[in-house]
């Protein structure tokens, strides 16, 4: 409860970069003529960034062997992310940043109900709820409104 203040700033800002981030990597892809470029160039400079941080807050590096017996799985994140930035990259320009937001929050919110409801990826269960689902209903509901008006 102590840092729930920073913790929303937080998320708040996290929530500010995405449109942001999707905008300038759309006029990276202008110049580099590739969505794939582009990420490459997107990932290399957030890669520079945090090697930097890890060296400046001295992070450690874990030994290889802590990672035997963990899951194939867990390799796959920055997959996903790239799958996202070059996403974003395609999508900013033709649906625009409203749409592509409200697009990409309700696959967030959709995906993240099937994962809390069966504890999947080490969540907490928290069951599907008819609350949730009208609420899912109306995220849908208002990404319709969006494209459509």
């Amino acid at each position: 409860m102590k840092y729930m203040i920073l913790y929303l700033a937080m998320a708040l800002l996290a929530g500010a970069t995405i449109p942001t981030q999707a905008g300038i990597n759309a006029k990276l892809n202008v110049y580099t003529g590739s969505p794939v470029t582009a990420s490459i160039i997107s990932f290399l400079a957030g890669t520079m960034t945090l090697i930097i941080f890890a060296v400046v807050t001295r992070s450690p590096v874990p030994a290889l062997s802590s990672f035997s017996g963990a899951p194939w799985w867990i390799w796959t994140g920055g997959i996903l992310g790239a799958f996202y930035v070059a996403s974003c990259i395609i999508l900013a320009n033709n649906v625009g940043a409203v749409s592509m937001l409200a697009l990409i929050l309700a696959g967030q919110i959709i995906t993240s109900m099937v994962l809390d409801h069966y504890g999947l990826l080490g969540y907490q269960v928290q069951p599907v709820t008819m609350m949730k689902v009208i609420g899912i209903t109306l995220i849908i509901a208002g990404v319709i409104f969006i494209r459509i008006g």
